[in-house]
């Protein structure tokens, strides 16, 4: 179809531009029209070489326009404008988040603990909220932060050291493992949230939770299961409860959400009690399921050629890391899904060697084929655990 613009034109389906080549068509075609048929303008000529100057410059402005207009669509905004867009729904770009556990503080009734600090069994320091103040019954559930950024692991009952005592602080201990800290997070990532956030306002009060939940600061996963049977579900759940299984944020806020929304007749699954006020100053508890972390790790197999580098083993082993650390809650580790990362995407350096084998391990046990998570557990993976064998070629 002949141009009747070079501009930049927009219809029901997006914005759309004639590329260098057509535009430079079209100007010499014009040319022509005011000089003759005869006007040599071919790239060897000085008139030719000035309409291939126009035309690139008319190229570039065209892809700028383009750039402004998918820049106000949070499906096809780069990251500055994406970050910018998904304020509107309330939501905010996560920076590099820390590692949270969900800790029982036991002590006496009033007692006042100001920054305090817990350790685990791997001389790791968690800090928990500025104020805790001790409940009447003795008892309280609070979210401890990591101090240093990224994954840090405690397993379940791995904290249990008071580092900074105060009187009438009795003991502490996790009855869960930790939910691991994130790297910053990646327009795909914030993509999926944005688009669950507009949720928040939907009629079904499943898919508001799960929306205000997401919206939290340090959310990085949750899943609502239900159970509306007479009788227990697969998953355990008892009959007529709902199950909200989160992966990080702070245990009160995601209590204080899951209070608010919850539909009238049904029963918590949890395996962590939080105490929240309702609107009549009265205690209720709310249970939250946070989830358990499989530790997942490879052994890969490669032939490699004499154009291969060591540092491309570092390579794999973080794409590898990075693909099963986005996996959802109760989600599957495919071994077809595997080799993607494993050549790195089709990168130069995957020319370097071939993929033989992957072998998945889960808790350091080898497993065969395919891994489903089970129910309300994350996977985690370390990439300093993944080991890669190589025979030269």
């Amino acid at each position: 179809m002949e141009l009747t613009t070079i501009a930049p034109t927009i219809d029901d389906s997006g914005i759309h531009a004639p590329t260098y080549d057509q535009i430079l068509t079209w100007l010499k075609s014009k040319y022509r029209g005011i000089y003759g048929d005869d006007a040599y303008l071919e790239n060897d000529s000085l008139d030719g070489q000035w309409l291939g100057v126009l035309a690139l410059q008319f190229s570039q402005v065209n892809g700028v326009c383009i750039q402004t207009y998918n820049s106000f669509n949070p499906k096809t905004a780069g990251t500055d404008a994406l970050a910018r867009n998904v304020k509107i729904n309330g939501i905010k770009k996560t920076l590099a988040t820390y590692s949270t556990v969900d800790i029982t503080v036991d002590g006496t009734p009033g007692t006042v603990i100001t920054s305090g600090i817990v350790g685990d069994d791997n001389n790791n320091r968690w800090l928990l909220p500025a104020t805790v103040i001790i409940p009447s019954s003795g008892l309280i559930t609070v979210t401890a932060r990591a101090e240093k950024a990224g994954a840090i692991f405690a397993a379940a009952g791995s904290i249990k050291n008071i580092l900074k005592p105060t009187r009438g602080w009795l003991a502490v201990l996790n009855m869960n493992t930790s939910s691991i800290g994130q790297d910053v997070e990646s327009n795909s990532q914030l993509r999926r949230r944005q688009a669950l956030s507009v949720s928040i306002s939907a009629i079904s009060q499943t898919e508001a939770m799960r929306g205000a939940i997401l919206a939290l600061d340090n959310v990085s996963r949750c899943k609502i299961f239900e159970n509306t049977t007479s009788t227990v579900d697969g998953n355990g759940l008892a009959a007529k409860s709902v199950c909200v299984v989160v992966s990080g944020g702070d245990a009160q806020e995601i209590a204080k959400i899951m209070h608010a929304k919850k539909s009238m007749g049904c029963a918590w699954h949890g395996n962590t009690n939080v105490t929240v006020m309702n609107i009549y100053n009265e205690p209720v508890v709310v249970s939250i399921y946070r989830p358990d972390i499989k530790n997942i790790s490879f052994h890969v197999q490669i032939v490699t050629n004499e154009s291969y580098s060591a540092d491309t083993a570092d390579a794999i082993a973080q794409n590898l890391a990075d693909y099963v650390n986005t996996l959802d809650i109760g989600g599957n580790v495919l071994q077809n899904k595997l080799y993607g990362p494993a050549n790195l995407y089709g990168a130069e350096a995957s020319r370097t060697y071939e993929v033989l084998r992957i072998t998945t391990r889960v808790d350091g046990v080898d497993m065969e084929g395919d891994y489903s998570l089970p129910f309300g557990c994350v996977a985690f993976c370390d990439p300093s655990e993944i080991a890669i064998e190589v025979t030269s070629g």
